[in-house]
């Protein structure tokens, strides 16, 4: 599936437990568990929940009355729980992603208490090819600073993603 990481963010933590937008909104503000890594305004929460409830892969569980007004708490659908199990554990493609959709998966296996080495190790696999392609890279002119930065921030990933795995040549 083909979803923004605003989608997949919504998912997961429902994911996580049950929950109504106005507490997806709290875990992904500033200050939130996942909102320390990347925020999402309410408004995309819940045009990402309306998304999700036309695609079945969350339902609407019950509604919660109170002195504000209502909030209906969504659940996944089986078909949810599927693509978020399967997101998580899928490597990101490209090194510009990694700050956002790479930090946000390993914010969400945290908070469920999984471990992300297997998730890191996929993703070190995907790194290393890449880094190994762009030091070949000679260029002159504008090209090669190009080049050269390139190199240097998939290196620093890489180099990222293997100091969080655990052990000598996890």
């Amino acid at each position: 599936m083909n979803w923004a990481l605003p989608e997949w963010t919504v998912l997961a933590l429902l994911r996580e437990q049950p929950r109504h937008g106005f507490a997806i909104a709290a875990s992904t503000a500033l200050d939130g568990p996942v909102g320390r890594v990347w925020q999402i305004a309410r408004p995309v929460i819940y045009r990402a929940l309306d998304r999700l409830e036309t695609a079945e892969l969350i339902r609407p569980l019950t509604v919660e009355s109170g002195p504000g007004p209502q909030r209906t708490i969504y659940e996944l659908t089986p078909a949810g729980v599927d693509a978020v199990d399967e997101w998580l554990a899928e490597p990101v493609r490209h090194v510009r992603d990694m700050r956002s959709h790479l930090l946000v998966k390993l914010a969400l296996l945290d908070l469920r208490d999984i471990d992300p080495a297997p998730l890191l190790r996929r993703q070190r696999a995907v790194l290393e090819p890449i880094v190994a392609a762009l030091a070949k890279e000679r260029q002159e002119g504008f090209d090669g600073v190009l080049a050269a930065w390139r190199h240097t921030n998939a290196s620093a990933a890489l180099g990222f993603v293997t100091d969080l795995l655990p052990g000598p040549g996890a």
